[in-house]
This record gives structure tokens, C-alpha cells and sequence, in this order.
């Protein structure tokens, strides 16, 4: 039996005996927080952050968020084994770094030529993704919840530029998920390495291009210092998400009124990361223009490349019954959202700058 089986014969069982635990009515609870991100990454940790502090002031300090970084309590990619086993009771992360446990949660982050962050919180929220992401949770024992986003990320830091696809053809390159898996399909030798470690991966020579965040993140980890070619627009990742995930029996055991604090913190966070992120990317980009580097966009070559790649990653996935059937919805969504978006936004922000001049 699979882990993934083991655990739904699990809660079946429980279920069948009639076991529920204890609601959390009275006296005060400690909730331990790994993450993925080390202490002090701007945004990420900054998204952390807000949920811990925003749960503790609005339970009054009955449930307080002890938040740990990653490294702090257990490694980056260890958090989602932290919860799930019960070491820790919840996560923040980019949900894609967990692929290797199913890879359906590449939707609740970024998928290739997927959705911005418009279009993933209208298919969260008035579609089918809230309750697939429960779903998929559920598999691991786990209430997860979209809690921040990026916005739209660039398309990474490189030692030298990219002319066309055969340029990746031996690139060691730092890119996560499917993202990466895209990447490798043209040739790079794609490593996936926690946030803090990136900036030593880079200068060290371990790394000839690093796929991050976008300018204010990149900009205060340092990358302009290291290489020379900054392309500001991302195939892969057009609108990431990221998750705070609550061990299902924790949350299980809270009050309803404390649930849903966990659940409206979530999505206010969701608001205000998005908005943090593309604020304060706008000014650093200002920054970085003014800087030697060379800003610059993938050739039409290399977006049909990835293109074409990333097709053929979807269709590796297809026979996983939940990934097919969130993949459909996901789809679907992103085209609805999309035909009114250009449309309407589209249309008036192209006008909008053409008349102002911006």
C-alpha cells in the first residue's frame, strides 16, 4: 500500500469508528509554522510572517504562531513531512516544491504558461480550486489554503545571454517544479535548491542561471552582483501562489471560530503579498535600470521552445486521475478568465499607455 492509500484507509477508519477529537474550547495553544523560506527573505518570509502574527492577534494570543524558518526547526523541503507526520502543525510554501508527493500541487502554485494571479484566485475562489486543493490535501492529512502570491515573476538571472533554445543545452540552472522540469527538456541540468542557498550557488560558479522572484527579491538577495543578463518575463511562472497548510487533525481540533481566522488570514494574506510584491518590484526595477545590466526578454524562439516543452510535461501526468481532472478545470478556468480580461483590462491599459505615454 502507498502512502497515499495508507492515508485515505486511515481516515476512513477513523471515521468509521466515530472518533472526533477534541475542540479546543478553552486555554491557550501554541501552533509551530515551518517554512520554506529562510529568515529575512524579502516577500516570502514577509508572507510568513504576516499569517503568523495576523492568526496570533486575532485569536488574542489563544492560538500564538511560533514561525521557524527553514533550517530553524527542520529543512526547507522537509516541511511538508513536518506537518504531515505532526512535527510541526502548519507550513507556509510554494506548494510546487512538493511535486514529489503529488504532482497536482504544481497547480496550487505556478503552472507553465498557466494562470497570473487574477486568473488562479478566480478559479480559487469562485471555481473549482479551493475545494481541489482541499481535496488534495486531504490525501495527506492536510487544510491547505492559498496564502500570498508573487505576481508575475521574471525570467531569471543568466551569465550569458540567451539567443535562441540551444543556449540552454548544458545550462545549470535553478528552476523548481515543473518549471524546471520544462527547462531540463531543452537541455539544462535543472537543480531545485531552497531560497537561502541560491545567492552561494550563483557566486560559487555551481549555477550558470538562477530562476528566483522578480526585482525586489532578486535585488535584495543580490544576483545583480553576480550576473550580468536579467530577463524580466517568466514562461513558467506567471502568477505563483503559495500555501499555508494546516495538519488536518490540528485544525480538526480548533474551535470554528478559530478555523475560520486560519482561513481569513489566508486569504487577506493572499491580497496583501500580491500587493507587496508587485509595489515594491516596480521601484527596484527602476534601480536596476540604472545599473550596467542588461534587462532583457526571452526571444520569440525560446517562448515557442518552452512552449512546445511544457505541453509535453502536461501529457507526462495525464494518467494521474486528480491531476487530469484538476488540469481540465484549471484550463478551462484560465480561458474564461482570460477571453474578459484582455478584453477589458487588456484592452484599456495598452490604450491607457499609449495615450499617457507610459
Amino acid at each position: 500500500m502507498d502512502r497515499r492509500s495508507f492515508l485515505r484507509a486511515s481516515a476512513a477508519g477513523t471515521a468509521a469508528a466515530g472518533l472526533a477529537a477534541p475542540a479546543y474550547a478553552q486555554g491557550n495553544r501554541t501552533l509551530t509554522m515551518v517554512t520554506t523560506w529562510g529568515r529575512g527573505l524579502a516577500g516570502v518570509h514577509d508572507s510568513a510572517q504576516f499569517c503568523a502574527d495576523r492568526i496570533t492577534a486575532m485569536t488574542d494570543g489563544q492560538l500564538t504562531v511560533d514561525l521557524r524558518a527553514a533550517g530553524e526547526l527542520v529543512g526547507a523541503f522537509e516541511s511538508f513531512d513536518a506537518v504531515t507526520a505532526g512535527q510541526a502543525d502548519m507550513y507556509h510554501a510554494a506548494d510546487y516544491y512538493f511535486t514529489n508527493q503529488h504532482p497536482a500541487y504544481q497547480f496550487f502554485t505556478a503552472l507553465p504558461f498557466g494562470m497570473t494571479a487574477q486568473e488562479l484566485n478566480n478559479w480559487y475562489y469562485h471555481g473549482d480550486g479551493r475545494e481541489m486543493h482541499d481535496e488534495l490535501g486531504q490525501i495527506f492529512g492536510l487544510k491547505s489554503f492559498l496564502a500570498g502570491n508573487t505576481g508575475a515573476q521574471a525570467g531569471g538571472w543568466f551569465r550569458n545571454e540567451i539567443n535562441g533554445p540551444e543556449d540552454f543545452q548544458g545550462l545549470r540552472m535553478r528552476a523548481p517544479g515543473q518549471s524546471g522540469e520544462v527547462f531540463a527538456k531543452l537541455g539544462a541540468s535543472v537543480q531545485n535548491i531552497p531560497g537561502a542557498e541560491v545567492y552561494q550557488a550563483l557566486s560559487s560558479g555551481a549555477l550558470d542561471a538562477v530562476d528566483w522572484i522578480g526585482p525586489w527579491a532578486d535585488e535584495a538577495a543580490g544576483f545583480q552582483e553576480i550576473a550580468n543578463y536579467y530577463y524580466t518575463a517568466s514562461a513558467g511562472e506567471p502568477g505563483p501562489g503559495l500555501t499555508l497548510a494546516v495538519n488536518r487533525s490540528v485544525f480538526d481540533e480548533l474551535s470554528a471560530a478559530h478555523q475560520s481566522v486560519i482561513e481569513t488570514t489566508a486569504a487577506a494574506c493572499n491580497v496583501w503579498t500580491w500587493s507587496l510584491f508587485v509595489a515594491n518590484n516596480a521601484r527596484a526595477l527602476q534601480r536596476l535600470q540604472q545599473s550596467n545590466l542588461n534587462l532583457l526578454t526571452f526571444p520569440d524562439s525560446v517562448w515557442d521552445a518552452l512552449g512546445q516543452a511544457s505541453q509535453e510535461v502536461y501529457q507526462e501526468y495525464m494518467g494521474d486521475d486528480l491531476y487530469k481532472r484538476i488540469f481540465d478545470s484549471y484550463k478551462a478556468s484560465m480561458q474564461t478568465s482570460a477571453t474578459w480580461i484582455e478584453q477589458s483590462e487588456g484592452a484599456y491599459t495598452a490604450q491607457r499607455d499609449r495615450v499617457l505615454g507610459i
